[in-house]
Protein backbone atom coordinates (compact mmCIF):
# COMPACT_ATOMS: atom_id res chain seq x y z
CA UNK A 1 0.00 0.00 0.00
CA UNK A 2 1.65 3.30 -0.93
CA UNK A 3 2.16 6.04 1.55
CA UNK A 4 2.75 9.69 1.14
CA UNK A 5 4.83 12.36 2.34
CA UNK A 6 4.12 16.45 1.72
CA UNK A 7 6.18 18.29 -1.09
CA UNK A 8 6.57 21.29 0.92
CA UNK A 9 5.23 22.63 4.23
CA UNK A 10 0.98 23.56 4.05
CA UNK A 11 -0.46 26.41 6.39
CA UNK A 12 -3.95 27.23 8.21
CA UNK A 13 -5.53 29.94 10.24
CA UNK A 14 -8.92 29.41 11.46
CA UNK A 15 -10.47 31.15 14.73
CA UNK A 16 -13.40 29.37 16.62
CA UNK A 17 -15.02 31.46 19.07
CA UNK A 18 -12.28 33.38 19.85
CA UNK A 19 -9.29 31.02 20.09
CA UNK A 20 -6.90 31.35 16.99
CA UNK A 21 -5.66 28.08 15.82
CA UNK A 22 -2.69 27.76 13.43
CA UNK A 23 -1.93 25.00 11.76
CA UNK A 24 1.02 23.80 9.92
CA UNK A 25 1.34 20.33 8.13
CA UNK A 26 5.06 19.78 6.74
CA UNK A 27 7.45 16.91 5.91
CA UNK A 28 10.15 15.80 8.42
CA UNK A 29 12.87 13.64 7.98
CA UNK A 30 11.83 11.58 11.83
CA UNK A 31 11.72 12.34 15.06
CA UNK A 32 14.50 14.54 15.16
CA UNK A 33 13.60 17.12 12.83
CA UNK A 34 10.28 17.57 14.29
CA UNK A 35 11.19 18.31 17.42
CA UNK A 36 13.28 20.76 16.00
CA UNK A 37 10.17 22.30 14.44
CA UNK A 38 8.50 21.92 17.14
CA UNK A 39 10.79 24.12 18.93
CA UNK A 40 10.88 26.64 16.28
CA UNK A 41 7.20 26.92 16.76
CA UNK A 42 7.13 27.25 20.40
CA UNK A 43 10.08 30.03 19.83
CA UNK A 44 7.80 31.70 17.12
CA UNK A 45 4.74 32.01 19.09
CA UNK A 46 5.89 32.26 22.79
CA UNK A 47 2.46 34.03 23.73
CA UNK A 48 0.70 30.86 22.52
CA UNK A 49 -1.30 28.78 25.12
CA UNK A 50 -0.80 25.50 23.38
CA UNK A 51 1.67 23.93 20.44
CA UNK A 52 -0.19 20.57 19.96
CA UNK A 53 1.26 18.09 17.64
CA UNK A 54 1.51 14.36 15.83
CA UNK A 55 4.28 12.47 14.02
CA UNK A 56 3.89 9.96 11.82
CA UNK A 57 7.10 8.48 10.67
CA UNK A 58 7.08 4.69 10.84
CA UNK A 59 8.23 3.60 14.35
CA UNK A 60 9.45 7.29 15.57
CA UNK A 61 5.79 8.23 15.78
CA UNK A 62 4.24 10.26 18.21
CA UNK A 63 1.91 12.89 19.69
CA UNK A 64 1.37 15.81 22.53
CA UNK A 65 -1.73 17.63 23.59
CA UNK A 66 1.04 20.16 25.37
CA UNK A 67 -1.55 21.06 28.59
CA UNK A 68 -4.86 20.18 26.49
CA UNK A 69 -7.03 17.48 28.06
CA UNK A 70 -5.82 14.19 27.15
CA UNK A 71 -6.98 12.81 23.44
CA UNK A 72 -8.63 16.54 22.14
CA UNK A 73 -5.16 17.52 20.17
CA UNK A 74 -2.46 14.90 19.75
CA UNK A 75 -4.93 12.51 18.95
CA UNK A 76 -7.28 14.29 16.57
CA UNK A 77 -4.71 15.75 14.47
CA UNK A 78 -2.94 12.12 13.91
CA UNK A 79 -6.03 10.97 12.77
CA UNK A 80 -6.17 13.60 10.31
CA UNK A 81 -2.76 12.49 8.63
CA UNK A 82 -4.00 9.06 8.67
CA UNK A 83 -6.76 9.45 6.84
CA UNK A 84 -4.59 11.17 3.95
CA UNK A 85 -1.94 8.19 4.02
CA UNK A 86 0.78 10.52 5.31
CA UNK A 87 4.28 9.22 6.58
CA UNK A 88 7.40 11.17 7.62
CA UNK A 89 5.03 14.01 8.04
CA UNK A 90 4.50 16.70 11.18
CA UNK A 91 1.15 18.28 12.08
CA UNK A 92 1.44 20.76 14.58
CA UNK A 93 -1.50 23.21 15.81
CA UNK A 94 -0.60 26.29 17.78
CA UNK A 95 -3.46 27.74 19.97
CA UNK A 96 -3.93 30.99 21.08
CA UNK A 97 -6.52 31.23 24.06
CA UNK A 98 -9.84 33.49 23.32
CA UNK A 99 -11.50 32.81 26.56
CA UNK A 100 -14.12 30.91 25.99
CA UNK A 101 -13.66 27.39 26.93
CA UNK A 102 -14.99 24.86 23.78
CA UNK A 103 -14.89 21.37 25.63
CA UNK A 104 -13.36 18.46 24.87
CA UNK A 105 -15.51 17.52 22.06
CA UNK A 106 -15.57 21.14 20.73
CA UNK A 107 -11.62 20.87 21.37
CA UNK A 108 -11.63 18.03 19.03
CA UNK A 109 -13.22 19.65 16.31
CA UNK A 110 -11.37 21.81 16.49
CA UNK A 111 -7.99 20.44 16.21
CA UNK A 112 -9.34 18.00 13.45
CA UNK A 113 -10.66 21.17 11.08
CA UNK A 114 -7.64 23.52 11.87
CA UNK A 115 -5.15 20.70 10.86
CA UNK A 116 -7.42 19.08 7.85
CA UNK A 117 -7.79 23.15 6.80
CA UNK A 118 -4.04 22.89 5.91
CA UNK A 119 -4.01 19.73 4.31
CA UNK A 120 -6.67 20.72 2.34
CA UNK A 121 -4.51 21.65 -0.59
CA UNK A 122 -1.24 20.29 0.00
CA UNK A 123 0.75 18.29 -2.90
CA UNK A 124 1.18 14.63 -1.92
CA UNK A 125 4.08 12.52 -3.37
CA UNK A 126 4.46 9.37 -2.93
CA UNK A 127 7.16 8.64 -0.09
CA UNK A 128 9.74 6.15 -0.48
CA UNK A 129 12.00 4.97 2.60
CA UNK A 130 15.39 5.74 2.20
CA UNK A 131 18.71 4.39 3.63
CA UNK A 132 22.29 5.32 3.89
CA UNK A 133 24.72 2.58 2.95
CA UNK A 134 28.56 3.11 4.04
CA UNK A 135 31.46 1.10 1.45
CA UNK A 136 35.21 1.42 2.18
CA UNK A 137 36.96 0.92 -1.36
CA UNK A 138 40.58 0.74 -1.86
CA UNK A 139 41.16 4.21 -4.36
CA UNK A 140 41.22 2.24 -8.05
CA UNK A 141 37.91 1.22 -7.22
CA UNK A 142 36.25 4.68 -7.10
CA UNK A 143 35.73 5.86 -9.82
CA UNK A 144 33.86 2.42 -11.23
CA UNK A 145 31.99 2.64 -7.86
CA UNK A 146 30.92 6.68 -8.71
CA UNK A 147 30.13 5.66 -12.09
CA UNK A 148 28.11 2.82 -10.83
CA UNK A 149 25.82 5.45 -8.32
CA UNK A 150 25.13 8.09 -11.11
CA UNK A 151 23.91 5.29 -13.16
CA UNK A 152 21.07 3.77 -10.44
CA UNK A 153 20.02 7.78 -9.80
CA UNK A 154 21.64 7.26 -6.23
CA UNK A 155 22.82 9.96 -4.30
CA UNK A 156 26.45 10.45 -2.94
CA UNK A 157 26.10 12.05 0.76
CA UNK A 158 29.90 11.92 1.41
CA UNK A 159 33.26 10.40 0.69
CA UNK A 160 36.61 10.87 2.46
CA UNK A 161 39.74 9.46 1.38
CA UNK A 162 42.17 8.31 3.97
CA UNK A 163 44.05 5.17 3.73
CA UNK A 164 41.03 3.88 1.95
CA UNK A 165 38.03 5.34 0.45
CA UNK A 166 34.92 5.89 2.19
CA UNK A 167 31.37 6.65 0.40
CA UNK A 168 28.02 7.18 2.17
CA UNK A 169 25.17 6.30 -0.65
CA UNK A 170 21.71 7.66 0.00
CA UNK A 171 19.05 5.03 -1.88
CA UNK A 172 15.72 3.44 -1.32
CA UNK A 173 15.85 1.04 1.14
CA UNK A 174 14.29 -1.65 -0.94
CA UNK A 175 17.18 -1.81 -3.06
CA UNK A 176 19.92 -2.28 -0.14
CA UNK A 177 19.85 -5.87 -0.65
CA UNK A 178 20.85 -5.38 -4.85
CA UNK A 179 22.67 -2.83 -3.92
CA UNK A 180 24.83 -4.75 -1.66
CA UNK A 181 25.73 -7.78 -4.19
CA UNK A 182 25.89 -4.74 -6.75
CA UNK A 183 29.24 -3.35 -5.02
CA UNK A 184 30.83 -6.52 -4.22
CA UNK A 185 30.49 -7.94 -7.77
CA UNK A 186 31.78 -4.72 -8.64
CA UNK A 187 34.88 -4.56 -6.71
CA UNK A 188 35.13 -8.61 -6.76
CA UNK A 189 34.59 -9.12 -2.94
CA UNK A 190 36.82 -6.36 -1.76
CA UNK A 191 34.67 -3.56 -0.81
CA UNK A 192 33.29 -3.26 3.01
CA UNK A 193 29.99 -2.77 3.71
CA UNK A 194 28.83 -0.91 6.90
CA UNK A 195 25.38 -1.29 8.10
CA UNK A 196 23.07 1.39 6.75
CA UNK A 197 21.52 4.06 8.43
CA UNK A 198 17.71 5.40 7.74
Amino acid sequence: MAVYTLVQAVHADIDIRKSRFIAIAMPVDGRDAAQLAIARLRAGHPAATHVCWALLAGGQSGMSDDGEPSGTAGRPIMEVLRHHELDNVLGAVVRYFGGIKLGAGGLVRAYTDAIASALKDAQRIEYVAQATLRVEIDYPEEARIRRWIARHGYLLEHGSHGAQVELAIRLPAAELPAARLALRDLTQGQARITAPEG
